[in-house]
C-alpha cells in the first residue's frame, strides 16, 4: 500500500434522541448561527422543530436559508454567503442530506473569502478559513457529513465541480436514523446507489499489498446488498435505516482508502450529466457505473473476479476470469433494478442530442481516472452504452 496520513476531525454523533446534543455542540461558537435546508420536508418530521427547539435554549439568534436544491446551486452559496457576511454568523447549521451540507461547505469558505467562492470549487483558488459549521442528517447516500468533500452546480453555465478543503470538515454530525424515516422510497434507492459507487471508486485501483482495504469495502458492499431489499419493503425499519445511514458514512469518511488511490471517473462522468439535464446523482450513477466497469474491465480482471466472487454471489466454477467478471457486473446491475434503480439515460428522457457537450464538460481537467486513464472518446463510448 501507499504511505498515507490520515485525519478526520468531525465528530460523529450517533443513534436515537442525539440532537437533543445539539444546543451544547453549537454553544461555543457564539449566539448567531445561520440554518440551512431544503425544500421543507425538515419542518413535516419534526427535525426543524427540535433544531430551533435546541438553539434558542442556548440563546441563539437563528437566520435561515431555505431551498437548497437536490444539486446545489451556486445561486443558492451566495446567498448564503451574502447572509453570513451581512450578519456576522459565527455558525453554520447544515440540515438535510448531502445537497444541504455541500452548499453549507461552500458557503463556510465563501463567508472567508473576498471573491466569489465559485473561484475555489474551480480551483483557481484556494481557501484559507471557513466558517465553523455542524450536520444534522436527515439522508443517508452522500457521506459529506464526515468528509470535506462538496459537488456544486453553476446552472447558468452548466458546470458541475466536485471539490474540497481541509476547512471544510464538519465540526461535528448529529445522526439520528429516525430522521431518515420520510425519505421516500425514489430517494432511499439513490442514496443506497450512492453508497454503494462510493465504495466502488476506492475499490478499483491497484495499489499493491490491500487486503484490509479490500474487506473493508467487500464487507460494507455485503451489508448494504443486505439491508438495501428489506429496507425497500419496509421504509419504516429502523434497523435497516441504521444499518444503512451507518454505511453511508462510512463509505465516504476516508477510512476505505487510506493507503490507496480510487479512480472516481464515473462520479466525474455523472457530473457532467446532471450538470446539463438535473437529474438524481445517484439515478446518474446507476446507470453509469456498470457501463463504465464494463468499458475498463480489461484494465483489471482480476479485481473484478474479486468483486463478482466475494459481494456479488458469483460461483466462479468452470469459468474463464472475464466471463466471472462480467456475471459480476452484470449481477450488480440486476440488483439495482430489482431495488428500483434506473438503467438507462432514456428513463430520464435523455437522448444522444447532447452526448458531446457532456463529454466536453467531463474532460474539462484533461483524462481523468485512476483505475484507467479516460480519455473523450472513452466518455463518449459510455455515454453511448447507457442511452
Amino acid at each position: 500500500m501507499n504511505t498515507f496520513s490520515y485525519q478526520n476531525p468531525t465528530r460523529l454523533i450517533f443513534g436515537k434522541g442525539t440532537l437533543d446534543q445539539l444546543g451544547k455542540l453549537t454553544e461555543p461558537f457564539g449566539k448567531k448561527i445561520l440554518l440551512v435546508y431544503g425544500g421543507g420536508s425538515i419542518k413535516k418530521n419534526g427535525v426543524y422543530d427540535g433544531i430551533v427547539k435546541q438553539l434558542e435554549s442556548v440563546g441563539a439568534s437563528i437566520l435561515e436559508l431555505s431551498g437548497v436544491e437536490p444539486n446545489p446551486r451556486l445561486t443558492t452559496v451566495h446567498k448564503g454567503v451574502e447572509i453570513c457576511k451581512k450578519e456576522d454568523v459565527g455558525f453554520i447549521v447544515a440540515a438535510g442530506g448531502g445537497s444541504v451540507i455541500d452548499c453549507v461547505k461552500a458557503i463556510a469558505v465563501g463567508a472567508k473569502y473576498d471573491g466569489d467562492v465559485w473561484d475555489i470549487i474551480t480551483r483557481k483558488a484556494q481557501p484559507k478559513a471557513a466558517l465553523p459549521f455542524g450536520t444534522v442528517l436527515t439522508l443517508a447516500a452522500t457521506g459529506s457529513e464526515m468528509n470535506s468533500g462538496s459537488v456544486i452546480t453553476n446552472w447558468e453555465t452548466q458546470e458541475k465541480y466536485g471539490w474540497g478543503s481541509p476547512h471544510t470538515f464538519p465540526i461535528f454530525s448529529i445522526l439520528d436514523p429516525e430522521h431518515t424515516f420520510t425519505v421516500p422510497l425514489n430517494q432511499t434507492v439513490y442514496g443506497i446507489v450512492d453508497i454503494m459507487s462510493h465504495i466502488f471508486e476506492q475499490y478499483f485501483h491497484h495499489t499493491p499489498n490491500s487486503p484490509v482495504q479490500d474487506g473493508f469495502c467487500e464487507s460494507l458492499l455485503r451489508t448494504v446488498i443486505e439491508a438495501a431489499p428489506k429496507l425497500v419493503d419496509n421504509l419504516n425499519s429502523y434497523e435497516q435505516r441504521e444499518t444503512i445511514l451507518y454505511s453511508g458514512t462510512m463509505a465516504l469518511n476516508g477510512t476505505l482508502s487510506m493507503g490507496t488511490l480510487g479512480d472516481w471517473a464515473t462520479h466525474n462522468i455523472e457530473h457532467a450529466v446532471s450538470a446539463v439535464y438535473d437529474i438524481p446523482h445517484g439515478g446518474g450513477l446507476a446507470i453509469l457505473f456498470p457501463n463504465w466497469m464494463e468499458h475498463v474491465l480489461d484494465a483489471g480482471v482480476d479485481r473484478f473476479k474479486q468483486l463478482a466472487v466475494n459481494v456479488l454471489g458469483v460461483d466462479p466454477a468452470g469459468k474463464s476470469d472475464r466471463n466471472i467478471a462480467l456475471e459480476g457486473i452484470r449481477a450488480l446491475r440486476s440488483f439495482w433494478n430489482a431495488i428500483g434503480a434506473p438503467s438507462r439515460l432514456a428513463d430520464y428522457d435523455i437522448g444522444d442530442d447532447k452526448l458531446s457537450v457532456m463529454a466536453d464538460k467531463a474532460m474539462v481537467y484533461g483524462p481523468f481516472g485512476n483505475f484507467k486513464k479516460l480519455q473523450y472518446d472513452d466518455v463518449l463510448a459510455i455515454y453511448k452504452k447507457s442511452l
